[in-house]
């Protein structure tokens, strides 16, 4: 009979650890807990507030928290106790297996200061779990022979459990035949057998039934139980026999699956089925037997799984051999697993920032992480390094962790975003590495001015410039981002000539576009001196200056002003005296005149624009000095009359004019007593031109009058003919109307050619023929012919380009063409062509009898201030003594009768003995016959 199982007093050896635990000094940065396992979620493990010299309130505020690598939280910080606690329900079997001493390491971060804490917390087995023979039944067969005392193994118990909760001892229920023997093995395993206490009988009992109990030692003893079905057999003395006692085997951890460990023999001397040994393992755990494989009958032991060095690196495995009656051998086989460099380095990133401002201080953290490798020895050695081209420095700290931070002030300008690459290589070989990507941003502050490309700026713009156009456009450049480079413009405050500066000149805040606000004038400024202000919109802004020049260029917008002679301000007429006997380039005046243009533009220039008496005067181009061209006559007049006109160099040139009065005398009183005989003797040849005039006007208008009516006969008769057509049948369009001289005799000069269509009854040919113009600016025939009016579809026009080629533009008479300056007209010059033809339109045709008209009544009211001269009719004295009866053309040359080929010819060419000009020019040709 087994004696009584001992029961320690486990409660009291509880207290006696946690008052252990309790009076254990903590060390630096290290911090000891121990707590039973079984526990219930929350349970308390310890004050960590209290341990890290913190208030409660202070864990969340600090960033105090539970760093934990690789497996499940077991434990969690209570925020308002302060206190550690269990995240669950913690089993010390699974964590630890049979280790007698189970202590589960974890950090905590204290992250404002980035410090780590180490944490140990023993794990205190509690009895949990009861003995366990993992089978509910053993036969055992025995020869009848046996002698008492031999001995015969029993299957042990097994408890999970350490201490004095584990297995303590068996229990045997009571027979006569048997006892019960334990005995303990160099690992302290205790091992029960069955001892033969007297003599068996087969054929008095064939099977004894015995029930084998294991406890053990917790305050609440649990035990196990398995059925020993003892069967009586012949003799069978031998049992197997191990060749070894205990085998060892080293195994790298990367073998294959399927690879031979070793192979394990036992032998047994009885023959037959008391000889054939088997073998088994004994006492196995299930994650063994994934590993491991026995071949029962040659003993072989292969690799059925993967081997990991970081899981279990050595492996005890019991292993039995048994005949066929049923005699047992036991050995162990002591697999010992080799490490090999087959995990890389391990990184977890703790604490990490991806922003840090461009003026933080070296030295500022950017991220914490945790180095780990899970092999042993040189494999597990890791060497953390980054680019030695970043700015950035990275130490080892606490433990495996590993620091960060900023080598010196980081610029983002220079650099705005940094992928930093953290490589960790263990020292195995071949070393395995693991690179870490982290991202940093630079954050921008407001530390760079605008800034312009140049140092100042020249703008030329010319004067009488539109108000509000664009001048000149600035721009400067902000490296800074964001709203640090949002630059604005302004122009610095100043005054010019009393008025803001802005009142000239604006910019655009946005676009730093400048604008005239006014129309400059280079006479009153011809230079603004400015200065613009670029200022970013950062925290404080800053800004920069450039100089801006705007320089304005002088445009030819004023005419000369002549300052002498000065104009009277009395009424009266300056006089400039003249001897009769001064020579040829007598200096009688000089006329002064300024421009307050610059450049060419004020460059003058002087001539004589008219003279009462041509030839006499000469007028210095540059100088302006009026000298006398020839000497004086008696014959000349005693006053003289000359308009000096100067004018500029400018684009377009701009001019003035200015009449100075010249008296030919050889003193003063000669002047004087000569004024009398300038006023124009009132004689009946005065009266007798102004006849003249006036049956030269009438005459002129008789006959433009019959030349209107020449032309409204001519119109009735094409629409007759037009009629007669549209009766025979022929089917030619009308021509329009606008083709043709109007009624009223004004579309007469205003016609670019005309048509003389010439229609039969009883002939599908027609013919048309195109008069030839008789002015300068006409286009040619052929162009004419070429612009024929669609309408007339059916009309013949074989003959028209021959025509064209042979009719010539008859040139116009010299004697019509005169200067601009000497044109009739209300100012003494015509709009209209540079040729000086006659005009050719009603308008100008009235203006010319307006003209004869006036000076017709000027010549006969002897207003005349310098005496009309032979054949002038008075008209020099408004329009120029150049202009006289010889310059007005036969308008006659320039009329066209229609139905004859012939022009009217000048009489006064043919006086003076010359042909016309431009009289052959307006024959036709023609290959048919014309048909009027």
């Amino acid at each position: 009979m087994a004696a009584p199982p001992y029961r320690p007093d486990c409660s009291r050896l509880v207290r006696i650890c946690v008052l252990l635990g309790a009076l254990w000094e903590i060390q630096a940065e290290q911090i000891r807990y121990s707590v039973p396992e079984e526990l219930d979620e929350g349970s308390y493990v310890g004050n960590i507030a209290k341990d890290l010299g913190l208030e409660p309130r202070e864990l969340s505020e600090r960033g105090v928290r539970i760093i934990s690598r690789g497996r499940t939280h077991l434990f969690a910080l209570n925020p308002r106790s302060g206190s550690l606690v269990t995240a669950g329900k913690i089993d010390r079997e699974e964590l630890c297996e049979r280790s007698p001493k189970c202590v589960v390491s974890l950090e905590i971060l204290l992250e404002d200061k980035v410090k780590i804490f180490g944490v140990e917390v023993e794990i205190i087995d509690v009895n949990d779990n009861a003995p366990n023979f993992g089978i509910e039944q053993r036969e055992i067969k025995v020869a009848e022979n046996e002698n008492p005392g031999t001995r015969f193994p029993l299957p042990e118990a097994f408890d999970p459990d350490v201490g004095v909760n584990s297995l303590q001892g068996y229990q045997l229920s009571s027979n006569v035949h048997f006892s019960l023997d334990v005995q303990s093995g160099v690992d302290g395993i205790k091992y029960p057998e069955l001892v033969l206490e007297l003599a068996l009988d087969r054929e008095e009992e064939a099977v004894h039934h015995l029930l084998l109990t294991a406890f053990d030692g917790g305050d609440l003893v649990r035990s196990g139980t398995v059925e020993i079905h003892v069967t009586l057999v012949d003799t069978n003395d031998n049992a197997p026999v191990f060749t070894q006692p205990e085998y060892h085997v080293n195994v790298p951890e990367n073998v294959p699956v399927g690879y031979w460990l070793l192979t394990v023999k036992a032998t047994d001397p009885d023959e037959g089925a008391n000889g054939e040994v088997t073998y088994s393992f004994r006492k196995v755990s299930d994650k063994m037997s994934q590993l491991f494989q026995l071949n029962s009958l040659t003993g072989d032991i292969t690799i059925v799984g993967d081997l990991d060095y970081e899981d279990s690196g050595f492996y005890d495995i019991d292993v039995e051999a048994h005949d066929g009656p049923g005699l047992r051998a036991r050995s162990k086989v002591l697999v010992t697993v080799l490490d090999v460099n087959d995990n890389a380095p391990e990184v977890t990133v703790t604490s990490l920032t991806s922003s840090i401002q461009e003026t933080s201080s070296p030295g500022t953290v950017i991220a914490l992480f945790n180095v780990h490798d899970s092999d042993s020895g040189e494999n597990g050695l890791v060497t953390c390094s980054i680019l030695d081209n970043l700015p950035f420095t990275l130490e080892k700290t606490y433990g495996n962790y590993h620091r960060l931070s900023t080598q010196r002030t980081l610029d983002r300008e220079e650099v705005s975003e940094y992928n930093i690459t953290v490589t960790s290589t263990d020292h195995g070989t071949p070393p395995l590495s693991t690179e870490t990507h982290i991202s940093l941003n630079v954050a921008d502050i407001n530390d760079n001015p605008p800034a312009f490309p140049h140092s100042s700026y020249s703008v030329y713009i010319p004067e009488n410039n539109p108000r509000g156009a664009s001048i000149f456009s600035v721009t400067a450049h902000d490296p800074d981002s964001h709203e640090n480079a949002q630059v604005t413009y302004s122009l610095s405050e100043d005054t010019l000539r009393g008025a803001p500066l802005s009142s000239y000149v604006s910019i655009n805040s946005d676009t730093g576009v400048l604008y005239a606000l006014h129309s400059f004038d280079y006479e009153q400024f011809r230079d603004l001196q400015l200065r613009v202000t670029a200022q970013d919109s950062g925290d404080p802004p800053l800004s920069s200056n450039v100089s801006l020049s705007i320089f304005i260029l002088d445009q030819n917008d004023n005419t000369p002003e002549i300052l002498y002679p000065a104009l009277p301000t009395d009424g009266s007429t300056g006089v400039e005296l003249a001897p009769r006997s001064a020579e040829p380039g007598y200096l009688v005046t000089k006329v002064v005149a300024v421009d307050r243009d610059s450049g060419q533009n004020a460059w003058l220039s002087y001539r004589l624009l008219k003279a009462s008496e041509p030839g006499l005067f000469a007028v210095g181009l540059h100088t302006g000095e009026v000298r006398t061209a020839r000497a004086l006559q008696d014959r000349d007049a005693l006053k003289q009359s000359l308009v000096v006109a100067v004018r500029d160099h400018g684009q377009p040139p701009l001019s003035a004019t200015v009449t100075l009065t010249v008296a030919v005398a050889d003193s003063i009183p000669d002047v004087l007593a000569d004024l009398g005989s300038l006023e124009p003797p009132a004689d009946p040849d005065a009266s007798g031109l102004t006849l003249y005039l006036v049956v030269a006007v009438a005459a002129v208008s008789c006959v433009f009058l019959a030349f209107v009516i020449v032309l409204l006969a001519l119109r009735l008769r094409r629409w007759r003919s037009s009629r007669l057509l549209q009766a025979a049948g022929v089917g030619l369009a009308g021509v329009p109307a606008s083709r043709f001289v109007g009624v009223d005799g004004v579309r007469a000069f205003l016609q670019t050619y005309s048509h003389e269509v010439s229609l039969t009854a009883d002939s599908r040919e027609s013919h048309v023929i195109f008069p030839q113009p008789n002015y300068a600016d006409m286009l040619l025939s052929l162009e004419s012919c070429e612009k024929t009016d669609p309408s007339l579809t059916s009309i013949d026009f074989h003959g028209c380009k021959d025509e064209a080629e042979n009719i010539q533009q008859a040139p116009p008479n010299t004697d019509w063409r005169f200067s601009q300056a000497q044109r009739p007209g209300t100012s003494g010059s015509q709009n209209g062509d540079e040729t000086g033809t006659w005009p050719n339109n009603q308008f100008d045709t009235e203006m010319l009898q307006a003209m004869i008209l006036a000076s017709a009544s000027e010549a006969a009211d002897g207003g005349s201030t310098l005496g009309g001269g032979a054949g002038t009719m008075g008209l020099s004295a408004r329009y120029g003594p150049q202009f006289t009866l010889q310059h007005v053309p036969d308008y006659r040359q320039n009329v066209y009768i229609p139905g004859s080929n012939a022009t009217l010819t000048n009489a006064a060419g043919k006086r003076d003995g010359k042909a016309p000009t431009g009289g052959n020019g307006n024959k036709k040709k023609s290959g048919k016959k014309e048909k009027k």
